[in-house]
C-alpha cells in the first residue's frame, strides 16, 4: 500500500501550464518508471492523456498522472522543473533510489 504519494512542485505545475498554452490546450504529464537505462530503471517523462488507473496528481489547473505499475518506485518523490546552463527538463527527487547515474534519468534501489 502506497505511503506518500508523488508530489508536484509548482514550478513543474507552471511549466506544465506554459507547454499548455503553448499548445493552445490541456497537456498532462505523465511520469512513468520501466527496466532499463544504466542503472536499472528509467524515468520516462511524456505528454499523455490520462488512463482509468492512473494516480492524478493536480495543481494550478494542470494535472501529472502516474501509472499503477509504476507508483511503488515513485513513493514519497518529488517531480520538479528545472533550468540549468545544460538545458530545462522535468525531474525525479526520488528517496527510493540507492543511486542514480549522471543524466538524472536512470536510477537503481
Amino acid at each position: 500500500m502506497l505511503k506518500l504519494p508523488p508530489r508536484v512542485t509548482d514550478r513543474a505545475f507552471d511549466r506544465l501550464a506554459e507547454i499548455a498554452e503553448t499548445a493552445g490546450g490541456p497537456q498532462v504529464l505523465r511520469v512513468a518508471v520501466s527496466g532499463g537505462g544504466c542503472s536499472g530503471f528509467q524515468y520516462e517523462i511524456t505528454l499523455d492523456a490520462p488512463e482509468d488507473e492512473d494516480l492524478v496528481l493536480k495543481g494550478k489547473g494542470q494535472q501529472v498522472v502516474i501509472d499503477p505499475v509504476s507508483l511503488p518506485f515513485l513513493e514519497n518523490a518529488v517531480i520538479d522543473f528545472t533550468e540549468e546552463l545544460i538545458g530545462a527538463r522535468f525531474v525525479i527527487e526520488n528517496p527510493n533510489a540507492s543511486s542514480s547515474c549522471g543524466c538524472g534519468i536512470s536510477f537503481s534501489m
